[in-house]
């Protein structure tokens, strides 16, 4: 069997919507107003980074649901709202017409929420919580505003950080210890979010910088099959919601069997 692809790409900067006609994302919506707010979310992969929270706690030796919640709320403020107006601030790969001002400021509000959650768990639970705490303040804006030459920007740091940190944060908030269920989980964790991280790779490249795919796939029998953008990009797409479905699933499950 043979195969020949030629991608042409564009660079990521320029007018949105000037390399591709395709969705930033396959969850993104139409641009308008107020979705453009959904779709800065990034919906399926913050419940599935929030889901290793989930995990975490639920793994934990004991496991208090009142710090499960507030430990969800910081890492939605963290993640789901901070990061992702970061990134969004730097270069815009998701093309949405959020001023800058207010992208600025929506990542100021959800990091300092995080931050202050943060914090009143380290007075009211537990002082060890305050390394990771900074943690958390530094890497954030490190990795989405690729910080020292983008040296945080990276398939392990976005392992660590989006995999591991929640997980482990939310089993020590929990239980205030670890056990070797947490090493284990994070591990787990940490190739999830690799995986998540390679399958995702090609599809942004392709969906947001792609000018034109073209190239066949020569089977062994002569038989000839196109390849274009779908053919790249859907595959990776599927096994990324099941996965994020996955996930999601094992996270309640956990916490299910826990009650």
């Amino acid at each position: 069997m043979g195969e020949k692809v030629a991608v042409r790409t564009a660079a990521r900067s320029g007018p949105p919507g000037e390399a591709s006609t395709e969705r930033p994302a396959f969850y993104a919506l139409p641009l308008d107003r107020w979705s453009d707010y959904v779709t800065l979310l990034h919906p399926p992969y913050t419940l599935w980074h929030l889901s290793y929270v989930v995990l975490g706690a639920a793994l934990a030796p004991t496991l208090r649901y009142d710090r499960l919640g507030a430990t969800l709320l910081a890492f939605f403020l963290a993640v789901g709202v901070s990061a992702h107006a970061l990134d969004e601030f730097n270069g815009r790969p998701l093309r949405t017409r959020i001023p800058s001002s207010v992208l600025i400021a929506l990542a100021a509000f959800g990091l300092a929420g995080a931050l202050a959650l943060g914090l009143a768990g380290a007075v009211l639970a537990s002082l060890w919580l305050l390394p990771f705490v900074a943690f958390g303040a530094f890497i954030l804006p490190a990795y989405n505003l690729e910080w020292f030459r983008g040296r945080f920007h990276s398939d392990f740091w976005f392992a660590l950080s989006w995999g591991a940190f929640p997980f482990l944060t939310a089993c020590w908030a929990s239980a205030e210890r670890f056990e070797a269920s947490a090493a284990v989980g994070a591990l787990a964790v940490f190739a999830l979010s690799l995986a998540q991280r390679t399958l995702s790779r090609r599809v942004r490249t392709v969906r947001r910088r792609a000018l034109t795919v073209e190239g066949t796939i020569t089977y062994d029998e002569g038989r000839t099959e196109e390849i274009d953008r779908r053919y790249l990009i859907t595959p990776d797409e599927r096994a990324l919601l099941l996965l994020t479905g996955s996930v999601i699933a094992a996270s309640v499950a956990a916490l299910l069997a826990r009650a």
